[in-house]
């Protein structure tokens, strides 16, 4: 591209004279030098921020299952969102946002909480510890030997997984799936709350698919003003009570984490699998908007990859005294690198968009359980992507893939579908003869998936 000194005479007048009124501000983001503008950067943050900013009521709306107060959890996810985008933008300058991630909380919660009886705040230690492990990782930047160790059927396949997983939970959390004893699950009565759920999923798909910025927190506000008659207008329940607009924060979830409590055997699976997903999560979301935006070094590498790395790895460490869930990458950032974004200016903004959501606990409780079940739904479909991606002609591979990918919503867990397309391809492996495929990350893999299997069921 040539220096910035080479630049100046061919860069237009009033971009020239944009980065001249940027000052301090685009020199150290490198706007100019990125052939983008202050304003440009900005918008593209915005454009980020409404794409994700769903997280802020689904995150503390799903943490609140396992015994979170809505209002803690609030705080935390945006407290987390800020420190995390800011540092990604500060110290690795890339426009990517950092929160709380879906099938993070959904593995805290349904999996770790709901599933194997650990308390909320152990489990916040779980959350700890895969920070500490994933910090370590990016230290010592061994990323490469680990991605080769685990096939990448199996990636993409978790990935899948945990979509259908959350949206299972979307339609379990609008009654749109009900418990059944002749046929296990069935369609829940079609009554009035079904039918707002059915219109404001629709509505969310209707908007993703025109392409709207913020599909998901408009289909989330279309179906709470759907809901807000019930019980007034019609049926029992009352789903939407408006309780104030804006409050002090609460920070009562901080500094609750059980850090040795969560130091025992039987949980060390766990922690490996919160390990696992957010490290492939970040490396990957890394990779796509890398290639999508050309934030590449000079070795076709993703862009300050080890410091953005870094800071996905410290986020998540400190998620937990905060009282949050895993915080990650978010592949939403595409919406603004698709806006023109290019530097850690977007990241920046973002940061500064979270935080006046800080005092707005009371305002966005509003949100009944059926309107953020849309806004699972669709974040399942996202996330279904990489299935295409899955070579389903070799059998060896397609098999332990399909296991992963099954099993999270039929059996309700995440960690039990890794653990069987972990051990699916471990078998198949060896039954074939095989063996010397099966990398040595791969058999650790492999044995704390029986370690688990043995002492959680």
């Amino acid at each position: 591209m040539g220096s910035t000194m080479e630049q100046t005479s061919t860069v237009p007048s009033d971009r020239y004279a944009e980065s001249s009124e940027e000052h301090w501000i685009g020199r150290y983001f490198g706007v100019h030098r990125r052939g983008s503008t202050l304003r440009t950067e900005v918008l593209a943050g915005v454009a980020t921020f409404l794409a994700s900013m769903y997280i802020i009521v689904v995150n503390p709306a799903i943490l609140s299952d396992a015994g979170i107060p809505f209002s803690a959890a609030l705080s935390a996810t945006v407290l987390i969102s800020f420190l995390s985008s800011l540092a990604m933008g500060l110290y690795a300058r890339n426009p990517i946002l950092v929160a709380p991630g879906m099938g993070m909380n959904a593995l805290f919660t349904y999996t770790l909480v709901q599933g194997a009886g650990l308390s909320w705040e152990v489990a916040l230690g779980c959350v700890f510890w895969s920070g500490v492990l994933f910090a370590t990782l990016a230290m010592f930047n061994v990323r490469k030997a680990i991605i080769e160790a685990i096939p990448a059927s199996l990636r993409y396949a978790i990935t899948c997984g945990i979509g259908l997983f959350i949206t299972f939970i979307g339609f379990k959390n609008a009654g749109f799936i009900v418990g059944s004893d002749a046929t296990l699950v069935s369609l829940g009565s079609f009554d009035a709350s079904l039918l707002i759920f059915f219109i404001g999923m629709m509505a969310t798909a209707i908007m993703v698919v025109l392409r709207f910025n913020g599909a998901l927190i408009l289909g989330i506000a279309l179906t709470t003003l759907l809901a807000a008659p019930m019980g007034r207008l019609w049926g029992e329940e009352v789903m939407v009570q408006w309780s104030g607009l804006a409050a002090w924060p609460d920070f009562s979830a901080v500094m609750q984490v059980d850090i040795w409590g969560a130091l025992k055997v039987a949980y060390l699976p766990f922690i490996f699998v919160m390990l696992f997903t957010n490290f492939f999560d970040a490396l990957s979301c890394f990779m796509a908007l890398s290639e999508s935006a050309d934030l590449k070094d000079k070795d076709g590498n993703p862009r300050n990859l080890k410091r953005s790395m870094t800071v996905d790895a410290f986020a998540s460490m400190i998620a937990a005294p905060l009282g949050t869930s895993a915080a990650q990458t978010f592949i939403e950032s595409g919406a603004g690198v698709a806006q023109g974004g290019r530097t850690g200016l977007v990241a920046v903004t973002i940061a500064l968009l979270f935080l006046p959501f800080l005092f707005l606990s009371p305002l966005l409780s509003l949100v009944p359980g059926i309107a953020t079940a849309p806004a699972l739904v669709l974040v399942g479909l996202f996330m279904l992507a990489p299935v295409a991606k899955i070579d389903w002609t070799r059998a060896d591979e397609a098999f332990p893939a399909f296991l992963a990918i099954i099993l999270m919503p039929l059996t309700y867990s995440i960690t039990l579908g890794i653990a069987f397309g972990f051990l699916g391809f471990v078998m198949i492996k060896l039954g074939t003869g095989r063996w010397q495929e099966i990398r040595p990350a791969m058999w650790v893999s492999a044995a704390l998936s029986v370690v688990m299997l043995v002492t959680t069921h």
